[in-house]
């Protein structure tokens, strides 16, 4: 009986999704000839945009991509307005519909990730390159993007942030420009806010000052990739995370091993064994309470993990590998999990420069994937009182002396910026259910919908602020090389981004 409303909920998406079927596939219609009427103006907007570099530090361009977005707002008839904050600013705009249902706020961020010029394959990634497909498959470099009237779905562009998250904005604005070319008005009023991601608790820090303009019935983010499978994709939470340093100690400077061997201890080794302690072979996290309060699925929950469409055989292949670390799980429940992983080590020197030396120290560079039922600041605690019961001294900034002489075994522990918790709204929430339904409407298929998305979004503290449900509509291809080199955008996603989006606005 417990699981009834639940059931109920999903044959009422169901019966929304197969309403007003004939009015969905006008606007679909007239989307669908707008978007192939449009493709050059669309993707010149996005080649614009993405020109303007947007790295977070680089604070002359970030205005300039504020500037730029502002103007493009206020072209679509938006009232707009340049949000300052602690960092870099926001930018905020709004559109007004009589008789609205009710009031929307979309989400997208318009900073990115900094470059590594010698990884990517064009000589800037601030000046996108076209080309006919896939850069691993060979795909060849397409000249005059400007000039080009239709675009194959499967060409991509290539530049920083192309994907996350200028993409979606561009969706964003080529919806409201199809709607408005259709006749068809947005159902619900329309607040825009394009958040600096990179420094993005200063969003939060923001909203009591701006609350009267960032407040909304629903929130719609704009990030993230779609499914695998090219379906329409609906996220209903992310993970958060967690991230901390941590570095063990050996002498004070590298000694000759030769000399010392058996006798100074080395500090790579310890840290090895201490991070192994944190996982058995199978994968699971050793750290105590680490799964506390993370409850097992029901199994509505466990049908919606089911009806996604992952291909485990195909994924492996893709990536190189043989077999998941948690053989127990498939990818949707592991996403369901918090997770352990070392996103980097550093000890001594490697390669030719190597030496003949026992190193001073030993550093692991670990994040914890938060899901919402693990905060951060317990999790921090968490994992701490494993290092200690571990036999370590427990430090946060560099030993002295008297510290290193007292603790044979010391560690100093980095918590790092931005720790975030994660966050998910029920996906029977009304609010949800009407997303459902709107993109299936529009799309013409049910999107995949996904518990909890791997990836950060860095907006948890608003939300909770805010005090209204969230959604995520990822809308671009899930090999898009995100925050790594070569980032690139299939343009297919681009133009059924601006479907997803549309069907948002006029539910």
């Amino acid at each position: 009986m417990i699981g009834q409303p639940r059931r109920a909920g999903l044959v009422l998406i169901l019966l929304l999704a197969g309403g007003a079927i004939a009015p969905a596939q006008d606007v679909r219609a007239a989307l669908d000839r707008y978007i192939a009427s449009n493709q050059r103006a669309i993707v010149s907007e996005l080649v614009d945009l993405v020109s303007i570099p947007n790295t977070a530090a680089d604070t002359e361009n970030i205005r300039r991509n504020v500037q730029l977005l502002r103007d493009l707002l206020r072209r679509r008839g938006f009232t707009t307005e340049i949000l300052e904050t602690d960092a870099n600013p926001l930018v905020w705009g709004e559109l007004r519909v009589p008789g609205a249902k009710r009031t929307l706020l979309v989400w997208a961020h318009y900073d990115g990730q900094p470059v590594d010029l010698r990884a990517w394959k064009q000589a800037n990634p601030f000046v996108p390159v076209l080309r006919s497909g896939r850069l691993e498959e060979g795909a060849k470099d397409i000249t005059g993007v400007r000039s080009i009237m239709k675009f194959e779905p499967n060409w991509r562009l290539y530049g920083r942030s192309v994907a996350d998250d200028k993409a979606p904005i561009v969706a964003l604005l080529a919806a409201i420009d199809g709607l408005k070319a259709a006749g068809v008005a947005p159902s619900s009023n329309v607040r825009v806010l394009f958040d600096a991601e990179v420094s993005s608790a200063s969003l939060t820090a923001a909203f009591p000052r701006y609350r009267d303009k960032l407040t909304a019935n629903l929130m719609v983010l704009l990030e993230g990739p779609a499914h695998p499978s090219g379906r329409p994709t609906v996220a209903f939470g992310v993970r958060g995370l967690l991230a901390l340093d941590l570095t063990v100690y050996g002498p004070k400077v590298g000694v000759n091993s030769g000399n010392y061997g058996n006798w100074v201890p080395n500090p790579a080794l310890r840290l090895a064994r201490l991070l192994a302690s944190m996982k058995d072979d199978e994968g699971r996290v050793l750290v105590p309470g680490f799964y506390d309060g993370v409850s097992p699925l029901t199994a509505e929950e466990q049908a919606m993990l089911d009806a996604v469409p992952d291909e485990p055989a195909s994924l492996m292949k893709v990536l190189g590998i043989a077999a998941p670390e948690r053989k127990d799980l498939s990818l949707q429940q592991a996403l369901q999990l918090p997770a352990l992983n070392i996103r980097g080590l550093a000890s001594g020197v490697i390669g030719g420069a190597a030496t003949v030396v026992i190193p001073d120290r030993a550093t692991a560079f670990l994040e914890v994937r938060l899901v919402k039922e693990t905060p951060a600041k317990a999790m921090a605690e968490k994992v701490l009182a494993h290092i200690r019961a571990q036999g370590y001294h427990v430090i946060h900034s560099e030993p002295d002396d008297e510290t290193r002489n007292r603790y044979p075994h010391l560690v100093k522990v980095v918590l790092r910026g931005g720790a975030g918790d994660a966050w998910r709204t029920p996906p029977l929430a009304p609010e949800a259910q009407l997303v459902t339904a709107a993109v299936t409407r529009m799309l013409g298929e049910p999107p995949v919908l996904i518990r909890t998305m791997g990836q950060r979004v860095s907006t948890p503290q608003f939300i909770e602020a805010m005090g209204a449900p969230a959604i995520v509509l990822p809308t671009v291809n899930f090999d898009n090389n995100q925050a790594a080199e070569n980032e690139n955008l299939r343009l297919g996603h681009l133009f059924t981004g601006i479907l997803t989006i549309a069907a948002v606005l006029t539910m």
